[in-house]
């Protein structure tokens, strides 16, 4: 979980630095081919190429989708706000996942479920408080992209029913490649990474992969009770980074919205495992 904080937090001081030289369609194209090129790697090297299949392309395309539009506004959303408001924002994404699962999994909206949602919304009203002047378009960004995120986790999980982390991982790449093409190409004006935005670009790409991939190992070696709640600092340290790097103001309104926003999820966890299976 160190790691996946660390790797957190060097992706949005990446993208903000990035984004001083390029776009965020081109930020996103370039951190893919960079993911594609470490996917591609490892896949070689293990000897793994057997996991990637052609099944599900349908539901691979919108998961990819999902997940190039949500990374797109998050990458915009730090350009633009506070790091630690766009932080506390994509916290929301579980509670998302509540609120959507009836709809795309199938899932029991149960009133437990319905109260951590309940609560996630307060403290998206608490971090962003409405009004004329602080609904801007960075936090509109931030608050869509947590959404975003909500549908790749349940895509995510609908293709781990059939496919493995291999497979997934090779199709974010590539299909995302397409996307950033797409998306960047569509004015005939591609910017090239100069020296000095290139490192920071780079950057992006490992500490994507490997945030995810420290993620992934925390969950499969402690309880979610556990990790979630170390997933949270991620928060307070990005906030000092902030406050260091950009002379952020520490917003104590940010730090409460996040702790109703944990609040909400770490209930709604200590409900799921402590119910019958």
């Amino acid at each position: 979980m160190s790691g996946a904080i660390a790797s957190f937090s060097a992706m949005a001081v990446a993208g903000r630095e990035a984004a001083l030289d390029l776009d965020t369609f081109e930020i996103m194209l370039y951190r893919s081919i960079v993911g594609m090129c470490i996917v591609f790697g490892v896949l070689t090297i293990t000897k793994r190429w057997g996991e990637v299949t052609r099944r599900n392309p349908q539901l691979q395309i919108i998961r990819n989708l999902a997940h190039f539009s949500g990374q797109n506004l998050w990458f915009y959303a730090i350009t633009v706000i506070p790091l630690a408001q766009v932080f506390a924002l994509e916290f929301t994404s579980p509670l998302w996942v509540l609120v959507l699962s009836p709809l795309v999994l199938g899932e029991r909206l149960t009133p437990m479920r319905a109260l951590a949602a309940i609560m996630g919304f307060i403290g998206i009203l608490i971090v962003a408080r409405p009004s004329p002047d602080s609904l801007n378009p960075g936090v509109i960004a931030a608050a869509l992209a947590a959404i975003c995120f909500a549908f790749t986790i349940m895509f995510t999980k609908k293709l781990t029913r059939t496919e493995s982390i291999a497979c997934i991982l090779f199709y974010l790449t590539v299909t995302q490649v397409v996307f950033g093409l797409v998306a960047a190409g569509y004015d005939g004006d591609i910017a090239l990474p100069s020296a000095t935005s290139l490192p920071w670009v780079v950057l992006i790409g490992f500490a994507g992969l490997l945030a995810h991939f420290c993620l992934t190992n925390a969950l499969s070696i402690a309880p979610a009770t556990v990790v979630i709640p170390i997933d949270f600092t991620r928060l307070p340290v990005i906030a000092i980074v902030g406050m260091l790097l950009y002379n952020e103001p520490l917003d104590l309104f940010v730090f409460a919205g996040a702790l109703v926003i944990f609040a909400g999820n770490y209930l709604n966890i200590w409900n799921e495992t402590r119910r019958p299976k």
